[in-house]
């Protein structure tokens, strides 16, 4: 099951980029996004809606949604030891949310190449419904990952 949390509880592996990802990602915590579980080709993250996060129709920014989905997305393709970027994304909307929803995105790698990866994402709420399905297309660059911040 997972918990809250276990981006405290994850150690540093100097071969895996998604841990040393964990230490840097500032847009993260901005977005108030917790890592729920993480493995190497797959992430899963939940967000909170607040209500500095609708627009003016009262629904969730889609660029909120594109956002959790992305974050799952950059956990699950970045499995070694380059930094992995995304090369394409589409996203489809298929239910708005609203502030106080509690959203969920779980990233599953589908196919990796060489340098390069498919990553199917879906994001539900708190009921389950589906809010949106997001498939992002990966490439492995050569750069190595950044040193970790001091503590």
């Amino acid at each position: 099951m997972p918990q809250d949390g276990i981006e405290d509880r994850i150690a540093f592996d100097p071969s895996w980029a998604a841990t040393a990802m964990l230490h840097a990602d500032t847009a993260k915590t901005a977005f108030g996004i917790r890592l729920r579980a993480l493995e190497r080709g797959r992430a899963e993250l939940t967000m909170t809606v607040r209500d500095d996060m609708v627009n003016g129709f009262g629904i969730t920014h889609g660029g909120m949604v594109f956002t959790l989905a992305d974050t799952a997305f950059a956990y699950a393709c970045n499995e070694g030891e380059h930094a992995v970027v995304a090369s394409g994304v589409d996203i489809t909307f298929t239910r708005a949310s609203r502030a106080g929803d509690t959203l969920t995105a779980v990233a599953e790698r589908r196919w990796v190449s060489g340098r390069n990866g498919l990553y199917d994402i879906t994001v539900r709420d708190q009921r389950g419904e589906t809010i949106a399905e997001f498939r992002g297309r990966s490439f492995a660059t050569d750069r190595p990952l950044p040193p970790l911040p001091a503590h």
